[in-house]
């Protein structure tokens, strides 16, 4: 259990070396490098303290000793390059285990600076470990700052996603275990742990006896291609008990000379992306393609032994993508090996990339025995789902890794599941969107040939269980329904008339059930006449039904709309409550996508509109529904007030001095441009103006990328927390806006931004950022900006001379404090907004009949 000291350590390692080495991947070799260097040192002192010898540290390799280093008659440039020159031989060592030889093969020392290797070592130096088991623990958070691994589309995997795969594919004891892109071997150590945790007796002992615990070792396996990933891997094996760990450095894709090799399990995170051109294989693939992404994946399921399985995270074109190669591997895997695909949240990779993904599980014995696919939804997987993944309450991971082993179980107990019939065995409203515990047949995958494994493609109309008879929107009785038209646009006197006229711009995609009380656009009596769109009684429930479906509003004056919309006249008002409708119609936008057809524009026809069911409570349990829903809503319309009106704000006393920037500034230095930026998720960031949130935020949303080839060079540019970034070209009026980097960023930014680097013991750089965007708000930089052609901006010597009111340093932590103290009132709205909205959810879902014994895992 990582301890906060050694976390703190840690950290403060990585803050003495950003200066020197701003790539997070290289400050993680250099750590790595030292520690396992002073770890050596402590195993030879551990050796003389029970009568050996030094063994690591003897003969040649006395002089390079921990403790001469640490010496304090040393000097600096002595230290430097004694330490450069004995991580440079080190692998020469004879004393030490072709392992760490092989761990410090290339090493070297990226920097010449004698004081900042002194302030590391001494940081270094406070590590003392007599065994590896927690130093294990201190590399395991070491590689947690690990983001993204390169241009490949290598992402690192969240720990807890890693834990949720591996117990679901339950590695034993006796199996081989692979991962054919290891990276840092996280796969491997979680399964090494997993099958540890499984064979320990009601005292918690282990029950595995050494002669067992040896063979459990030689059982992994991991591949990569990329050497630093390697001697990552290494490192972590060993610490976790791995003396002579089988990791490899190996291009699984085109080389074969392992693929004799196979696995009883395999898990993997497998890189997503291919290189320009594509990927050049070898010939012995049995899906031919030049995608990494397919061949992975084929090559995992042909590498599994005959009852073999694996647990795969996979992009989102595996799932669905039209192309041959893609549909040859998903028909070979639903013929062969394929029992569950697990679809997770968008946003489990973020900040490094919002890409979609899955879980495929695989298992070769079990395939053989069902005729049909699982389909699980996780919603939540204990984060929320911005850059900054805070952990939230919300979690479905446990329950769907229970879901998928009862699937599993009992294909195993060869006596079924509860999981017997085709569908959702769960009873539960439509309104609930998860595919836990959903099967489709292999036939149904396999009808049109595209064997698609996107569960919602097969989502049958669900059941549920609920004590209000259900009525259909086409009762004639209740409900007249009315399709929207719009008039020739060519006609002038056909609009901006009386009439007004609702489009898809009237009703915003973040409200639940819009109340539309003016239209952008309006059309006159004849276009209205002379076209199919039909006038509206007020309270009326408008239904978007084309391309952007399932959004819902109720027009409080009379109106039209067009021909995206389906509405509902409310026909007997005695039984029927228009809010109410708008409501339960909510939950029905999932089976209406479902529904709906077509090519460019999916949409749902009237008659199966019609067709549509919601269930009718008595009218006065209507109007409680209605009165509750409306009581959270007064609740979440202020909060969202809250939210949308705040601004920092700083009272400035005019007894401050007036200071230029360029005075409390150590540096200000402008981006560079880069014309190849893009917006894939993967390679070093390139930060824009648009990444600066107009509340003066950072924001990863539409980060675009280079490659690191195209980086080489320029990690000057990097940015380090505390940072201030300034907005200095860009349409006059958003020349200005600043933000301040929290936390460091291995990338560059643009050369329309401006990089300030306070002197600390002048100014707080947040309260710098405050006082310069509250300056861009007060439109303070708008007289100041330089025009040019189509932008206007604001240069280094104009920026550096602008006075700022500065007070003293205790003042200016007050202040800033302040507004962090606001802030976090602000971001209290925020949870306010979204519990709330889950609590509407709830009121409408127990019309439907969902609650806590009927609901969807």
């Amino acid at each position: 259990m990582l301890d906060s000291e050694t976390k703190r350590r840690i950290d403060t390692a990585r803050d003495i070396l950003v200066g020197k080495v701003p790539d997070p991947k290289s400050q993680v070799e250099q750590i790595t490098i030292a520690l396992i260097y002073k770890f050596m040192d402590d195993m030879d002192a551990l050796s003389e303290e029970l009568g050996g010898k030094r063994t690591f540290f003897g003969g040649d390799f006395t002089k390079y000793g921990w403790a001469k280093l640490m010496s304090p008659g040393i000097g600096g440039h002595e230290t430097l390059n004694l330490y450069a020159e004995a991580i440079t031989k080190m692998p020469e060592n004879p004393g030490i285990p072709r392992l760490f030889r092989d761990i410090f093969n290339n090493a070297y020392l990226p920097y010449r600076d004698p004081e900042t290797l002194r302030a590391f070592l001494k940081i270094i130096n406070e590590f003392t470990y007599d065994h590896s088991e927690r130093l294990g623990d201190a590399f395991e958070y070491l590689l947690s700052v690990l983001g993204a691994q390169g241009d490949a589309g290598q992402f690192r995997t969240p720990r807890h996603i890693i834990d949720f795969i591996v117990s679901i594919v339950d590695p034993k004891k006796d199996e081989v275990v692979l991962d054919p892109a290891c990276g840092t071997g996280g796969f491997l150590i979680s399964a090494y742990k997993h099958i540890l945790a499984a064979n320990t007796d009601g005292d918690g002992q282990s029950t595995l006896t050494p002669d067992a615990r040896g063979r459990l070792v030689s059982n992994f396996r991991g591949y990569d291609i990329s050497p630093d990933m390697v001697r990552l891997s290494l490192v972590n094996m060993y610490l976790h008990g791995f003396v002579e760990p089988k990791i490899s450095e190996y291009d699984t894709l085109t080389s074969d000379e392992r693929w004799n090799e196979f696995a009883d399990v395999i898990l993997a995170n497998p890189p997503f992306m291919s290189p320009k051109g594509g990927i050049r294989p070898h010939n012995r693939f049995s899906i031919q393609s030049k995608r990494s992404e397919v061949l992975f994946v084929d090559y995992m399921a042909e590498h599994l032994t005959a009852n073999g399985r694996a647990g795969i995270i996979v992009p989102e074109g595996i799932i669905f993508q039209s192309q041959n190669a893609y549909k040859r591997l998903r028909k070979m895997l639903v013929e062969t090996c394929l029992v569950a695909v697990v679809s997770l949240p968008a946003g489990v990779f973020k900040p490094y990339s919002g890409v979609k993904t899955s879980i495929l599980v695989l298992d070769k014995s079990l395939a053989r025995k069902t005729d049909k696919v699982a389909f699980f939804k996780v919603e939540n997987d204990g984060f929320d789902l911005g850059d900054q993944r805070r952990p939230i309450e919300a979690n479905d991971l446990p329950q769907t890794a229970r879901a998928v082993r009862e699937w599993l179980d009992g294909l195993r107990s060869e006596q079924g599941s509860v999981l017997r019939e085709e569908g959702v065995v769960y009873r539960a409203g439509p309104g609930d969107h998860s595919m836990a515990n959903f099967l489709v047949l292999k036939d149904r995958i396999a009808a049109d040939g595209e064997y698609n494994l996107s569960g919602e493609r097969y989502q049958a109309t669900r059941e549920y269980d609920h004590s209000f008879p259900l009525v259909e929107i086409g009762d004639k009785t209740l409900f007249r329904v009315e399709s929207g038209g719009t008039p020739k646009s060519n006609v002038e006197e056909y609009w901006n008339g009386g009439v007004a006229w609702a489009t898809l711009v009237d009703l915003p995609a973040d409200n639940l059930v819009t109340e539309i009380r003016s239209t952008r656009r309006t059309i006159s009596a004849t276009g209205l006449e002379r076209s199919s769109a039909t006038l509206l009684p007020e309270n009326s429930v408008v239904v978007s039904t084309r391309a952007t479906i399932g959004r819902i509003g109720i027009n409080r004056i009379p109106l039209a709309t067009n021909q995206g919309f389906k509405n509902i006249v409310i026909e007997d008002l005695g039984r029927v409550i228009p809010e109410y409708v708008a409501l339960a119609m909510t939950q029905l936008a999932p089976t209406m996508d479902n529904w709906a057809s077509g090519g460019t524009f999916k949409e749902i026809s009237k008659s199966l509109f019609c067709q549509l069911q919601i269930p009718l409570p008595p009218l006065p349990v209507q109007r409680e529904i209605v009165e509750e829903i409306e009581g959270y809503q007064k609740v979440i319309n202020g909060a969202r007030a809250v939210v949308d009106n705040y601004r920092p704000h700083i009272v400035v006393d005019p007894e401050w001095p007036l200071v230029a920037v360029g005075k409390v500034a150590k540096q200000i230095k402008t981006g560079f441009a880069c014309g190849t930026a893009k917006s894939q998720s993967h390679g070093v960031p390139h930060i824009r103006p648009m990444n600066i949130t107009e509340d003066g935020q950072f924001t990863w949303n539409g980060v675009k990328h280079i490659s690191a080839e195209e980086y080489q060079g320029r990690e000057e540019y990097a940015l380090l927390a505390g940072d201030v970034l300034f907005n200095n070209t860009n349409s006059k009026e958003l020349v200005g806006k600043t933000c301040l980097i929290v936390e460091p960023i291995n990338g560059g930014y643009s050369n329309h931004m401006t990089r300030l680097r306070v002197l600390d013991d002048q100014c707080v750089p947040s309260f710098l950022a405050h006082i310069l965007h509250t300056a861009w708000r007060k439109g303070e930089f708008i007289e100041r900006a330089n025009r040019w052609v189509g932008q206007a901006g604001i240069n280094m010597d104009s920026l550096s001379k602008f006075a700022v009111p500065l007070p003293p340093l205790p003042t200016q932590k007050a202040i800033v404090a302040e507004i962090e103290a606001e802030q976090e009132i602000v971001n209290a709205n925020r949870e306010l907004i979204t519990r709330f909205e889950k609590k509407i959810k709830g009121v409408v879902g127990r019309v439907w009949g969902e609650n806590e014994d009927n609901a969807i895992l």
